[in-house]
Order: C-alpha cells, then sequence, then structure tokens
C-alpha cells in the first residue's frame, strides 16, 4: 500500500524522520519497499495569476500573457498551452528558477515578444499527473506563495508491503494506529458533521445470502453533480495513493477506501430495477464490469443485483450498466462487509484483482461500516450537492466476526520471549492496539478488536507485545540450563497473597499509569515537586505519580461517569519520590493502594443499601494486616493530609514507623477527580507490610479463663487505641484477651466525654486465678487509666 507521510501526519505527527519513521514501521513487521518524492527537485515556482491573455502575434499555438506573482509589475510570458486563459491561477517559474534536470530559467524571447519565466505543467515539476496543458491551480490559490509549499511537494509517497495478516493497515486508519501504538501517542481521526436525512427516499434491500454478507447498507442521495471537480487536496492524496482521480463520486469512494480501508460503490439510482438484491450468481448469466470486460458469474460467486440482472461482483467490480455517468444526477451509495471466504478467490478465478477485493479477502472492521457511509455521504455533499435520504441497513448479527477472548500468560510470555516485559508495559501495549484488557494475577484476559482478524491465540498476543516492544530491544540471551534453589524467607510474605485476600473481599485489580496529570497531582499534593518527563505523551501524563492516590481516583471517577456506583479498586506499583540522596535523584517505593466509594454491599433485598465509611475500608486493611501475624506491631494515629477529610485521616504506623494512611477523600477534590459521594482510600509501603512473624509454639493453658467488663470515662479526644496499648501493657502475660466492644457518647455521658467498653480476659498457665487476684488486676488497671488519661469508671 502507498501513502502520503504527510497525510499520515495529519493523523500522528511522532518527532521522527521521515527516515527514522520508515525504519520503526519496517521493524514493526510493516516492510517499507520504497520512499519517493511526490514531486522533482525544483525551486523559485510560484502560484501565480493571468490577468491577460492575448493571441502572439506571430505565432498560432502561441499566447502572450501577463502574470500576477504578487510583485510591483506584471510579467510578461509566452506560452503554447492550449487552456491557458485569463483568471487561471498557475504555477509560474520565475526567472531564476530551476527545475528537475537542473534546468534554468532565463529571460528570453519567443517570436520576438519577451518572456520572463515559465507556465509550468504537472511534468515540467516532476509529478506524475497526465494533463494536456499547464497547471491548473484552485482559485483561492495565493498568488506569490511558492508551489511546493502550496502543494506541499516536499512531501513523501511511502510504500509498505504488507502480509495478508495485516488487512487492518490497508487504511490510513490502520497506519496511524500503529504509527501511534509505536510511539505511545494519540491519533487524532477525521472529524465531520454528521449526515441528518433531508428526502425520505430509500430503497429495499433483498439480503439472500446473510452469511456471506452479513451486512449491507444503502443510501439515496439525489440532485448530485456528478460534472463538478474533485478538490485538488483530494486529488493529490489519491495520487500520493497511487490511485488516478477520475470524477468527484468515484473519487469520494477511493478516498475513503484510502482513509479507512473500506471499499465502497456508487450505484446511479435510475438503472436501478426496483431494490437491490445480494445473492449467489446462477452460472450463466453475463455480466459487462466498469472495464469493458463480460464476465459468466459463477454460480458460487456473490452478486449485487435487482429485480432484472446482476449489477456488480459483490466486493470486486461494479458493472458498467449501473455505474455513474456524466448523466447520473441520483445515485445509492453501497458500504458492505462481505466475509473474507465469500470474497476469496472469486476475483482470481475470474482474472480481476481489485483493490477492493484485496482488502474483503483479508478481512475489513464488521463495525465501519456506519461511519464510512456517513464520512462518504458528508464529502459527497460537500462536493457534489445534492440530498441524502436515511441509511437503510440488512444485517445478519449471527454472522458478522466477534472479536477473540484470549488468556495471556505471564509465565508462557516470558517463556516464549525469554525477556520481561513489565506487567504495565504489556498491558500498556494491548490496550494501544485497541483491545480491552483486564489484569488478574500473573494473567491478562484480553479482548480483541474487531478490526484484527489475525488475532486467534495466545502466540498472537505474545508476537504484537513482542512487536510493539521492539525486537531490537529484546536482548541477545543464551539459555541457561542451570538449576538453583530458590531463595526464601519464610517470613516474607507474597504479594500474590494481599492480591488474593484484596480479592476475596471483594476489590478488582487496578492498573493506572506511572504518569499522571500534574495539575490533579498538584491537587493532592499540594506544593510537593513531581518528577517531571522531558517528552511526556500528553500535558495530562507528563508528571510521575507521587503517590498511588491520583490514579485510583482517577479510575473511581471514570467507573462512576458510567454508572458503576459500587467501586473497590485496589493496586500495586511504584510511587517516584524526588530525593536529593538516592542515586537518580528519586526514590522509588513500591506501595499498596486502594479505594472504595458507593455501597457497601451490592444491591440485594436481604440487606440495607449503605454508603461506605471509614471503617469499611479500614477493616479490609486490618485483615491484611492479619497475614502479617503481627497485628501488635501495627497502630493507626490521627493525622492530616491534603487530600484526605480532617476528621477522618490516619496515619498507619508498624513498630512506630509511619508507612502509609488511610481516610476519607478530601470534598473539595470530588469535582476535580469526577467523584460522586463519599471515597475512601488508604496507602502504604509493601516493603514495611510484607514481612510476618514466624508462629512460635506455646503452652496451653488447662486452667479457667475469667472474662471482666469494664466500663471507663474519658475525655473524648482521648484515642481508644492509647487506652487499648495501656491495658495490654498492665496486665502483663496474665491478660490474654482484651477487646474494646463499644463506645459511646450520648445521655448518661456528659459532653466532652465518652464511655469506652471494654472486655479483659484473664488466666494463668499454671493455677487457676482467684476472685482476689481478678479484681487486684482489674483495680491496677482502672488505677493507671485515672493516673494516665483521668479515667473514672462507670457505673
Amino acid at each position: 500500500m502507498k501513502f502520503s507521510e504527510s497525510w499520515l501526519r495529519e493523523w500522528v505527527n511522532p518527532s521522527i524522520s521521515r527516515d527514522d519513521l520508515s525504519h520503526q514501521i519496517t521493524m514493526a513487521g510493516l516492510e517499507v519497499d520504497g520512499v519517493d518524492p511526490v514531486a522533482g527537485e525544483f525551486s523559485g515556482v510560484v502560484v501565480g495569476e493571468v490577468v491577460e491573455c492575448g493571441q502572439h502575434p506571430d505565432a498560432d499555438k502561441l499566447r502572450v500573457t501577463k502574470i500576477n506573482v504578487g510583485q510591483d509589475e506584471l510579467i510578461d510570458i509566452v506560452c503554447g498551452a492550449p487552456n491557458c486563459r485569463q483568471g487561471l491561477k498557475v504555477a509560474v517559474a520565475m526567472v531564476g528558477a530551476v527545475l528537475p534536470g537542473d534546468f534554468k530559467i532565463k529571460k528570453a524571447k519567443l517570436r520576438g515578444q519577451p518572456s520572463f519565466g515559465m507556465l509550468c505543467s504537472y511534468g515540467e515539476l516532476g509529478i506524475d499527473i497526465e494533463s494536456d496543458g499547464i497547471i491548473e491551480l484552485p482559485l483561492d490559490a495565493p498568488i506569490g506563495q511558492d508551489v511546493r509549499e502550496y502543494l506541499d511537494l516536499d512531501d513523501a509517497i511511502i510504500d509498505v508491503d504488507l502480509t495478508a495478516n495485516r488487512a487492518d493497515c490497508l487504511g490510513m486508519v490502520g497506519l496511524a494506529r500503529e504509527v501511534g501504538v509505536l510511539n505511545r501517542q494519540a491519533v487524532v481521526t477525521p472529524t465531520w458533521e454528521g449526515v441528518t436525512p433531508s428526502i425520505d427516499d430509500v430503497i429495499e434491500i433483498d439480503n439472500q445470502a446473510p452469511s456471506a454478507c452479513p451486512r449491507y447498507l444503502g443510501r439515496v442521495v439525489k440532485n448530485v453533480n456528478v460534472k463538478a471537480q474533485s478538490p485538488l487536496w483530494m486529488q493529490e492524496k489519491l495520487r500520493r495513493s497511487g490511485i488516478r482521480s477520475i470524477d468527484p463520486i468515484v473519487d469520494i469512494t477511493n478516498y475513503v477506501l484510502i482513509e479507512f480501508g473500506q471499499p465502497m460503490h456508487a450505484f446511479d439510482l435510475a438503472k436501478i430495477d426496483s431494490k437491490i438484491q445480494i445473492r449467489l450468481g446462477d452460472g450463466e448469466e453475463k455480466l459487462t464490469l466498469l472495464d469493458g470486460n463480460e464476465v459468466t458469474v459463477p454460480n458460487d460467486t456473490l452478486v449485487i443485483a435487482d429485480n432484472s440482472q446482476a449489477l456488480a461482483l459483490a466486493g470486486v467490480f461494479g458493472g458498467e450498466y449501473s455505474g455513474v455517468t456524466t448523466e447520473t444526477q441520483d445515485i445509492l451509495l453501497e458500504c458492505a462487509f462481505f466475509a473474507p471466504l465469500a470474497i476469496m478467490g472469486k476475483s482470481r478465478r475470474l482474472g480481476l484483482h481489485t483493490d477492493s477485493s484485496h482488502r474483503f479477502e483479508r478481512g475489513v472492521d464488521p463495525e465501519l461500516q456506519h461511519k464510512v457511509m456517513d464520512r462518504a455521504t458528508r464529502l459527497v455533499l460537500e462536493i457534489c450537492g445534492g440530498e441524502a435520504g436515511p441509511v437503510v441497513e440488512a444485517k445478519a448479527d449471527e454472522h458478522l466476526p466477534k472479536p477473540a477472548n484470549i488468556l495471556l500468560r505471564r509465565s508462557k510470555l516470558d517463556r516464549v520471549l525469554g525477556h520481561h516485559i513489565s506487567d504495565a508495559d504489556v498491558t500498556e501495549i494491548l490496550e494501544r492496539l485497541g483491545f480491552a484488557v483486564s489484569r488478574s494475577d500473573d494473567n491478562w484476559q484480553v479482548t480483541t478488536a474487531t478490526y484484527r482478524f489475525d488475532m486467534v491465540i495466545e502466540e498472537d498476543l505474545i508476537e504484537e507485545v513482542a512487536r510493539i516492544y521492539g525486537y531490537n530491544n529484546i536482548p541477545n540471551v543464551a539459555p541457561v540450563a542451570a538449576l538453583s534453589m530458590p531463595l526464601h524467607n519464610e517470613a516474607d510474605i507474597d504479594l500474590k497473597r494481599v492480591r488474593a485476600m484484596m480479592v476475596a473481599r471483594g476489590f478488582q485489580e487496578a492498573v493506572t499509569y506511572s504518569f499522571v496529570d500534574p495539575k490533579l497531582q498538584q491537587l493532592v499534593h499540594p506544593g510537593v515537586d513531581a518528577m517531571v518527563l522531558p517528552n511526556p505523551i500528553s500535558v495530562e501524563m507528563s508528571a510521575m505519580r507521587l503517590s498511588m492516590f491520583t490514579g485510583l481516583l482517577t479510575a473511581v471517577g471514570y467507573n462512576q461517569s458510567r454508572q458503576q456506583n459500587r467501586v473497590r479498586l485496589f493496586e500495586t506499583g511504584l510511587r517516584f519520590v524526588p530525593d536529593a540522596n538516592a542515586e537518580s535523584g528519586v526514590r522509588q517505593q513500591a506501595m499498596l493502594g486502594a479505594v472504595i466509594a458507593g455501597n457497601q454491599n451490592d444491591e440485594h433485598w436481604s440487606m440495607e443499601s449503605k454508603t461506605v465509611d471509614f471503617f469499611d475500608l479500614k477493616g479490609d486493611l486490618e485483615a491484611i494486616i492479619g497475614l502479617t501475624v503481627s497485628e501488635d506491631e501495627f497502630t493507626f494515629k490521627k493525622a492530616s493530609h491534603p487530600a484526605l477529610h480532617p476528621g477522618q485521616c490516619a496515619e498507619i504506623l508498624r513498630n512506630d514507623r509511619v508507612i502509609g494512611v488511610i481516610g476519607a477523600v478530601h470534598p473539595s477534590l470530588e469535582k476535580p477527580f469526577g467523584l460522586n459521594g463519599k471515597t475512601i482510600v488508604f496507602e502504604l509501603e509493601l516493603d514495611a507490610l510484607l514481612h510476618a512473624s514466624l508462629p512460635q509454639a506455646q503452652t496451653v493453658s488447662k486452667f479457667p479463663a475469667n472474662r471482666r467488663d469494664i466500663a471507663i470515662l474519658v475525655d473524648e479526644d482521648v484515642s481508644a487505641g492509647n487506652v487499648v496499648n495501656l491495658i495490654r501493657k498492665v496486665g502483663e502475660n496474665q491478660l490474654v484477651g482484651l477487646n474494646l466492644f463499644d463506645v459511646y457518647q450520648g445521655k448518661g455521658v456528659e459532653p466532652g466525654k465518652k464511655s469506652l467498653a471494654i472486655a479483659l480476659t484473664l488466666q494463668d498457665n499454671a493455677r487457676t486465678l482467684e476472685e482476689k487476684e481478678i479484681a487486684e488486676m482489674v483495680e491496677k488497671v482502672v488505677s493507671e487509666l485515672k493516673t494516665e488519661f483521668n479515667a473514672l469508671l462507670r457505673d
């Protein structure tokens, strides 16, 4: 496929040279066969206007002209082109200009008339367009502008040799998508005003072969001017794609063919008898094609017909009888999806091979037809005028291709490539290719895109990951057969256990970008500088994250805007904190983050609908902490954080070292992140979490345990955690159980105070505790609480 570099850069414009772009495309498996200039080497040619054009007094075939090139005086030029006329915009080679072949323009006299330049044809500028005279530029061409600049002649034609499986790149949309993926850049697709039907004219479609043609669209457009001129920009884009301009209707169908890789056809509506039929040939009927050749349609070949005769070979070639001519006033635009097996081999059997059959044999996007129909209709209305009717569709959903669901395993990916590509890179590559990706443990569940017919098995995905990652980025490492025992510390907790625990508690794992929007991050971490990328994908992804909060809150807003009322997400990944003491100037820390929003539980008739609160997420966090078998080492302390609600925020400590924070998102952040309702988040350092205390064998007491409950009054700002820690310290070995089972404020408790109800379980391994000893222990606890917290025993 040939395409224009400048056209491609309208879709996606990476900051790389032409040679680097060609090399990049080749290394991605789309081999570049050639890069050719769109015009010859020339200079000094500008846009001019023919102000006067008269007959040469001494030569019948020459004309004497005065040309306006934007200078103070008009230029006299003698021209022999038959199409030279007054008011024409032309390409003027000034004196001193150099044309292809090192031909220099000088002052001259032709049959006695001075000539200070030359009016150029396409061939004289090295442009491969057949013409009988000089170039006729659009009337709005700016006088005096360099022709190379005006026609974008510094462009190049890139010829790509595609393999049979890459039909998605037989259009600019696919090539741009590929370049965007390779350069991690967004693709800017063309936009246009959608077509609203202005007439009610429709045509009936009778689809008698739904398995071969699962989708067929038809649209009537009346009162079109087929004699209109195709715009120069369209002619040039077609030429640089190897297609000759014919007439505006054919040019438009060819244009969308190159733009989206979707073939189309236009029928003369007046030549269609009653309705469109999609059926197989009868083996005997004759059809004269647009090129004048007559074929006998085999009985297994799909045709587009009306009530009287076959009109076209479906997906291959149009018929001469129903083709658009200069006398056509009303047309029927056709846009269809034909099954590859229905087209494959049929054109070759008849000695035909067209751009349409080439694409349909390999497969086109079955979801693209409505978009392309609208695009082509809009171009027809803008160039040829007319009135469009509604789109009529014949569709068989059961025969339309469905995206493949493929499981990609981390173990298989590493084994086949012999190289480890990070989870984030793998996910990003698959998502940028247009696939839907969900991550679970070390696997990816991938739903492919409708335009990728070649994605069927796991190895196909592995090939895509390697191709986009870059074959040259995978080191050449000889396989090693040495065996070694894995190093394993029994006290270490496997991260898989943490993930499994979160999933078991109803969370879904999220994988967000490590680079975030700096404006949103400043709201979460005001005044904290982040590492800014020198060449970001976009402004919204230009800063490395300082915490997991920005990505997770953005994900919550994204899901809530799509009517996901209950969101529970967790993520493990690195945060990047600027640190002058770090070797690279930034400290990378592995973190665990989680967020909940919406209802506590899924909607169910047996449960009351309640919104999540601080203690819901704190309970999930305590379940994770329980994996360490070291709950006593963890404490929660009231704190403040700029992103969290001042009354619902706590630091997470292990052995008195702050390792994280938990709390409700500050109300001021709800609007910027698009949050709906209360949102609770936490984040903590993984390294501080993934270490457990090994169990120690202890004697099980054979003597009875005794429980005593106390209720104490303390100031409301006294932390219950501090109270519990003091009781545990006073109780020493005989205190085997401690439980805070009630906190009360209200009637019976004076303002500014709160009641804490605590259960003490006392037991000794050597003997049965007597009532006196138990009473003394309880009294000692109460005494210490009074001394430390001014606590009173509640009656």
